[in-house]
């Protein structure tokens, strides 16, 4: 089964082709990191504007590198939300269409499922139960893929994003856009434990907060500005990871032990950073769980996730109805909305 995937819910302009839901044969991204980097922070409207520049020379190089065409589709995958609906409108409008011209059946995917899915494009199909921390630029949340294969989520940030907490503090301590890699590299130089800041809802609950942590690292920045002080850049870097980190890992192996699941999965962009990969995997060793969690490069937005969630729902005889609409805030636990199984109404 060959699917194309395509991905627009923020600032990447992605398209894929995956064999079988697992098979890469191409994935191609279109970085908007030019377009956004003046602002420190991606602008809805200019991704919006982005995307329908780049949607067309993406697709027809996915499709070049992946040695097909149009008629060779079994089936097109979009992201239908959450994301920026101005973002999300163009994948949709542009799958539909296809879907339309080559009649391939179509299928509207949960962004954060299609993260999920990721790790079957290296670890080979996914094997139900398991706890997912899927951590990006506009996601942070814990959830639970049950036997059944449907998704719920145990908790989630009630404030900011992880990747969004990066970018902030980034900003004020001087580094690039986007700048979750930044802090990730010069962290390496510093002592995670240079500096206590703090790690909010830390007691029980699979709840997330970071917004007071952006605060802390802010204010102390600026205690020492005004005192005069030294600011040792690696050392605040590594201590607002190590932070972001600890309680990540904790709430997501509490989760994970709760539910007397085998198999714990990072995925989203921060899933890249190499601090939680290896906090993650020495924890889950300690407790004998198994590890999931894609290369780097396909932690980050991409079509290949999108088309291997995609092959999922299409193997089970899933269609979405030409009508569907992007959602900006759709949840995991809505997605089953999105599709109906071939032969119902």
């Amino acid at each position: 089964m060959l699917v194309l995937g395509i991905e627009t819910s923020c600032d990447e302009t992605a398209a894929a082709l995956v064999d079988d839901g697992r098979v890469v044969r191409s994935n191609v991204i279109g970085s908007q990191a030019e377009h956004h980097r003046p602002f420190g922070g991606v602008v809805p409207e200019i991704a919006a504007r982005a995307h329908v520049e780049l949607m067309l020379p993406v697709l027809d190089r996915a499709l070049v590198e992946g040695g097909a065409t149009y008629d060779d589709l079994d089936g097109i995958a979009v992201t239908a939300g959450p994301g920026l609906v101005g973002a999300l409108l163009v994948g949709v409008a542009a799958a539909k269409g296809l879907a339309l011209a080559t009649d391939a059946p179509l299928i509207g995917i949960n962004h954060l499922e299609g993260h999920v899915c990721a790790v079957q494009l290296e670890h080979g199909a996914l094997s139900p139960p398991l706890v997912a921390l899927v951590i990006s630029g506009g996601h942070t949340s814990i959830a639970l893929l049950d036997e059944r294969g449907r998704f719920s989520t145990l908790g989630a940030t009630i404030d900011d994003a992880a990747g969004e907490a990066f970018d902030k503090v980034a900003r004020f301590l001087g580094l690039p856009y986007p700048g979750g890699p930044e802090i990730d590299r010069l962290a390496v130089s510093g002592d995670p434990a240079a500096i206590a800041f703090p790690r909010a809802l830390s007691g029980g609950g699979y709840d997330l907060s970071l917004s007071g942590l952006k605060t802390a690292v802010i204010r102390e920045l600026r205690r020492r500005e005004a005192a005069g002080e030294a600011v040792d850049t690696a050392d605040v870097a590594a201590s607002f990871q190590e932070a972001v980190v600890d309680v990540a890992v904790d709430k997501t192996l509490a989760a994970a032990l709760a539910h007397g699941v085998e198999q714990v999965a990072i995925v989203g962009g921060v899933a890249a950073n190499s601090r939680l990969r290896e906090q993650m995997a020495a924890r889950c060793a300690r407790e004998g769980l198994r590890l999931l969690a894609p290369a780097p490069a396909l932690c980050t937005d991409n079509g290949a996730m999108i088309a291997a969630a995609g092959a999922n729902r299409l193997a089970r005889g899933e269609r979405s109805p030409a009508g569907f609409d992007a959602d900006p805030n759709l949840t995991l636990e809505a997605v089953e909305g999105l599709t109906s199984r071939e032969g119902s109404a």
